[in-house]
């Protein structure tokens, strides 16, 4: 994961990844998200293309990650 993570990074015009993620209540969504850093070596940073807004992810919590073109992806997504 941390590897798929790290290329969105360094090629952000390019990429984003697709992920399901648990939040704290144990709620699943689907996200889209454009990560922008690691913090620590437990989550990152990343622009959460569904809420519009920059949002803290916990790598445990992160299922089924895959990079996205990201021409493929229109603003804002539907979550």
């Amino acid at each position: 994961m941390n590897t798929i993570l790290r290329r969105a990074m360094h090629d952000c015009d390019n990429y984003v990844i697709e992920m399901d993620y648990v939040d704290a209540e144990g709620n699943q969504t689907h996200r889209i998200v454009s990560p922008i850093r690691f913090m620590g070596s437990y989550r990152f940073l990343g622009l959460c293309l569904c809420r519009e807004a920059p949002r803290q992810f916990q790598l445990s919590r992160c299922k089924n990650v895959r990079l996205t073109a990201a021409a493929d992806v229109l603003m804002p997504v539907a979550m």
